[in-house]
């Protein structure tokens, strides 16, 4: 990551937002207080069907979790961004997200007439009300990453949220390969046991990125991550610039 940050702003927890990252920029997420979820999907602005792959994501890295060194892979093979930094260490991307009948299961349901910012949201109807500011509906959802959240499985398989995985001030870059519809949520995690409904804000940065080496290490990490740096490259060489 290199330059002065371009733009920064401050997420409370329970609420959602959605930008386009342009390639060569870094978003470096902070968690303020620590315990914060941040549920997230990705979209080729140029082309909406191109979106976030998480099988393909995991099993081209031979990973369950993510962190620095992988890539976040799309459906057509390509790399929306690569993990440049993480002190945290844990990423999940298998569990999704919560919706309406799960929170107000867990948590009780507070609607937006009732409790105005204090509402409980929820994941699901967070990634919709973003995704419809850009033509985007249900049958566009796809599974979505949770930074800063940890899910361990036991001997029968069964997952388990591990409390405290990231502290006040941890943070993770991803630099972008490709330009990118992002949309975030600051909802809970669907495993979160907390008794409350958890509001853990964020603050979110954006940087210009230091052109990627050849021996970049997450280029590097795994022979499907070079095809894919590759993929990407003969993408955006060619690729029409997003909202022209």
């Amino acid at each position: 990551m290199t330059g002065d940050i371009l733009y920064e702003d401050d997420i409370p927890g329970g609420a959602h937002w959605s930008f386009t990252l342009r390639r060569g920029t870094v978003l470096r997420l902070i968690d303020v207080e620590g315990g914060a979820n941040v549920g997230m999907l990705f979209y080729n602005p140029s082309n909406l069907l191109e979106r976030y792959n998480a099988p393909d994501t995991l099993k081209c890295q031979h990973t369950f979790k993510l962190t620095a060194g992988h890539c976040l892979y799309s459906d057509m093979g390509r790399i929306f961004c690569s993990i440049i930094t993480d002190t945290v260490g844990w990423h999940d991307t298998v569990c999704g997200g919560t919706d309406r009948a799960m929170v107000a299961a867990k948590w009780g349901e507070k609607t937006y007439q009732e409790a105005r910012n204090d509402w409980t949201q929820n994941g699901r109807d967070s990634f919709l009300v973003e995704a419809g500011k850009h033509g985007l509906g249900k049958r566009d959802m796809a599974a979505n990453v949770n930074w800063f959240s940890k899910v361990a499985p036991d001997d029968t398989g069964a997952l388990s949220f591990v409390p405290g995985n990231s502290t006040a001030g941890a943070h993770v870059d991803l630099r972008f390969e490709m330009d990118t519809l992002v949309l975030f949520h600051t909802c809970p995690h669907p495993l979160d046991p907390a008794t409350d409904y958890p509001r853990r804000p964020i603050r979110y940065q954006v940087r210009r990125a230091a052109p990627v080496a050849d021996d970049d290490p997450c280029r590097t990490a795994r022979p499907e991550n070079r095809r894919g740096f590759a993929n990407t490259e003969l993408y955006t060489a060619c690729a029409p610039v997003a909202g022209a």
